[in-house]
């Protein structure tokens, strides 16, 4: 069993991750029953698109492979960490806002960049508005990003992990006002985007400050510790970039077939559940472990962290992966389907989420082998492989758009999907074949083999399970508001098979998730 420090941060950074995947699961039926998959819609989910975009390179591209093994380093020698901090948070500071100025005055290119399709209709003029609304956000959730980066040095994971709750708070929040006094939906959202940022900051600001790291920026200045993390983070800052290109590039395919961004998007958002629930759960956990343990030379219990964190990762994630990829269509017609969301659109959705269901596994493992690299400080590497990620997601994308698309254009969206899944692959074994030549600190113990084979009988067996529910109680999801109890009874039935398939095949012990929750 996994060290009682790693599984008790899991829990609580997964216990909160779970419930912002809920309340945006909420948020985003309330947008798609709303707007469906219109032009206003499609603007919007680029419009907001952009400064994550950019947060992801800013700021948890660079601040995890980065600033926290330099942070823990300090924090765990007594060298200077509260400076450090304020000075890494002063010059990110300075950075954004510069960058924010230049990002309104190029907006019509960044979304020309993000989707040329829309060049065409009102999308992109509605876009460019929304994205100027919007885009202040990448200034506050950098600087979360940077706290929540010490309090996870420090173990204090419930500020950061519930910051993300707040946001879809509130979005409810605004699109329920925007019902009730009819407000313009499509400047509700971008609006609240900016609010969102702000209290943001301040939740993760107050709970470091608490923590008796009161960071209060001041005059940006270059000091010998921000020009090594400036070279950590340029090559990690690329990598995170890399990704981002990987998605822009998704974007692009996908704003020339009408729709297409909407039913992504959807997509995304269900296996996106798992993935932020277990994968970034156990990256934001792991990383500063890791690094304590290697810095202390304690090389076995590196392995053994990393070991447990990968298994119970994927204890986690297959079977969720074998979920989405066998029974999407129920998935996607109770969730989403209502309003202006159609059962076209469902049905597009549905094919996006079990293309994206093959990819989940790599993405979660993504985050278990990162650290394995950031931890060592060696932040170049996963650039590399980054970049033959790129190279793959690209050709796929563009070139299944043109062959899919000149055959049957109403599923040359589906891409996209399948370039982002093989390059997440792709990216995964590269990752995994580095660490293994690291030498056997850096490698999956024997154990762990052991009972991967296992948990894949046991999440297929699950799905066997799954698939012969939905041929008996079809006709439920179908039926009003019986649909609900259909869904209730088809995930019954896939946690309970799952778990005790599991528990006989010796996948895992019951046990073991029992004391991870007490823990």
């Amino acid at each position: 069993m996994a060290r009682p420090r790693l599984l008790s941060g899991f829990v609580t950074v997964g216990a909160w991750t779970l419930a912002s995947r809920v309340l945006g699961f909420v948020r985003d039926i309330m947008i798609a029953a709303a707007l469906g998959t219109g032009p206003v819609a499609e603007a919007f989910l680029i419009a907001f698109s952009l400064p994550n975009m950019f947060r992801r390179f800013f700021a948890e591209g660079t601040l995890n492979p980065a600033f926290v093994p330099m942070f823990a380093k300090k924090l765990e020698n007594d060298d200077g960490a509260l400076e450090f901090a304020r000075d890494a948070l002063s010059g990110l500071g300075f950075f954004l806002i510069l960058f924010t100025i230049v990002a309104q005055i190029f907006m019509p290119v960044l979304v020309l960049a993000m989707a040329s399709g829309f060049v065409a209709d009102d999308r992109f003029d509605l876009t460019v508005l929304f994205g100027r609304i919007a885009f202040p956000y990448i200034l506050f959730i950098a600087m979360a990003a940077l706290l929540s980066g010490v309090l996870n040095a420090t173990g204090r994971f419930m500020a950061a992990a519930a910051a993300p709750v707040l946001l879809n708070v509130l979005f409810i929040g605004a699109m329920s006002m925007a019902i009730w006094a009819g407000f313009d939906m499509g400047l509700t959202l971008a609006c609240t985007v900016p609010v969102a940022g702000i209290a943001q900051m301040v939740l993760v600001w107050v709970a470091a400050a608490r923590a008796g790291f009161k960071l209060v920026p001041r005059r940006p200045r270059m000091t010998p510790e921000l020009k090594r993390l400036a070279v950590l983070a340029g090559p990690a800052a690329l990598a995170g970039g890399v990704v981002q290109v990987n998605l822009l590039v998704g974007r692009q395919v996908a704003s020339f077939f009408d729709g297409a961004i909407a039913w992504l998007s959807y997509a995304d958002r269900l296996y996106q559940l798992p993935l932020g629930v277990v994968g970034i759960a156990i990256g934001v956990v792991l990383l500063p472990d890791l690094t304590r343990r290697l810095s202390a030379g304690d090389v076995e219990g590196g392995r053994e962290v990393l070991s447990r964190a990968g298994e119970l990762a994927l204890a986690l994630t297959i079977p969720a992966s074998v979920a989405l990829i066998l029974v999407p269509g129920p998935l996607v017609s109770v969730l989403f389907e209502r309003g202006a969301f159609t059962t076209d659109d469902s049905a597009r959705t549905a094919i996006a989420v079990a293309i994206y269901g093959l990819g989940l596994p790599a993405f979660v493992l993504q985050k278990v082998l990162q650290p394995i690299y950031f931890a060592r400080e060696n932040t170049r590497t996963p650039f590399h492989f980054a970049l033959v990620a790129l190279v793959v997601n690209a050709a796929l994308a563009i070139g299944l758009s043109v062959l899919i698309g000149s055959v049957l254009p109403q599923f040359g969206f589906v891409s996209a999907a399948i370039a982002t899944s093989t390059a997440g692959w792709v990216m995964t074994l590269l990752l995994w074949r580095g660490a293994w030549r690291m030498g056997e600190e850096a490698r999956f113990d024997r154990r762990f083999w052991s009972r991967f084979w296992r948990i894949v009988a046991a999440s297929w067996m699950m799905g066997a399970v799954l698939y012969g529910v939905v041929i008996v109680i079809g006709p439920m999801f179908g039926a009003g508001a019986f649909r609900y109890l259909a869904l209730a009874i088809l995930m019954a039935a896939g946690i309970g098979s799952y778990f005790g398939l599991g528990h006989l095949l010796r996948a895992f012990r019951i046990s073991e998730f029992k004391s991870a929750m007490r823990r």
